[in-house]
């Protein structure tokens, strides 16, 4: 009985002394070998620091769209654009929202048509009361008149500045077809033309209605052309932004 009871003692002490000696050499016992506690607290500081960065950029689009919505509010609030005019004249109106161009059409008795498309304002030059410490611009707008008639599929092209209260002729030619050779001989300045001569083609024009008031016309449509781009310009970048 004792002999045995001495067996007994040693298979326990046995057991019970070699538990810790496997837990001291395998201390990751319990985890996975791929997530070990060096690996769990890793990712969640690169979770955290995603997140950190998630809220950052989060923050930053949304004061984007403030700034944008305040831009929006002043412009709407203080001089909102206008509902462009159809018609000026004997011609029709073509808005062409997004773009730098707006079309005009009409009819010069019964076998002319006559299409005008003019710019946005595409540049400006200084008064001559313009100083270095007080600047002062005129602003500029292109414009060319084609006028067609027949069959022959021969169109009049005129080039044309519109400052703030006339016109100027700069240049014109006949063009064939949809498509002119790149050599084709277009003609001299218009300034180079006898001065008769020029005079009688502005009367050309001011009798199919276009004249200084057409100018004037197209500044003030212009004007308000801007300020509506603008705002739909900046509603664009805004609903970009808040896309996800």
């Amino acid at each position: 009985m004792a002999r045995f009871v001495r067996c007994l003692r040693r298979t326990v002490f046995s057991n019970s002394s070699s538990s810790p000696s496997i837990a001291y050499r395998n201390p990751t016992i319990g985890f996975p070998s791929n997530q070990n506690p060096k690996f769990l607290i890793s990712r969640r500081c690169l979770s955290s620091g995603s997140y950190v960065s998630e809220m950052q950029k989060s923050a930053f689009e949304r004061n984007i769209c403030r700034l944008i919505r305040n831009e929006i509010e002043y412009e709407l609030d203080h001089l909102p654009p206008l509902q462009p005019p159809r018609s000026y004249g004997p011609f029709s109106v073509e808005e062409r929202p997004g773009e730098q161009w707006i079309s005009l059409k009409g009819k010069f008795g019964e076998e002319e048509d006559i299409k005008i498309e003019a710019t946005m304002f595409d540049k400006s030059v200084p008064t001559s009361k313009s100083t270095k410490t007080e600047p002062e611009f005129i602003l500029h707008i292109t414009f060319i008149v084609n006028i067609t008639k027949g069959t022959a599929g021969e169109t009049l092209e005129i080039m044309c500045s519109a400052w703030p209260d006339n016109i100027e002729i700069s240049k014109l030619c006949i063009r064939k077809g949809v498509k002119s050779s790149p050599s084709s001989y277009n003609g001299p300045e218009f300034e180079e033309l006898d001065d008769e001569l020029q005079e009688a083609l502005y009367q050309y024009l001011e009798k199919r209605g276009i004249s200084d008031d057409l100018a004037v016309f197209l500044h003030k449509y212009m004007k308000n052309k801007g300020k509506g781009e603008y705002v739909r310009w900046m509603e664009s970048v805004k609903s970009y932004v808040e896309q996800k």
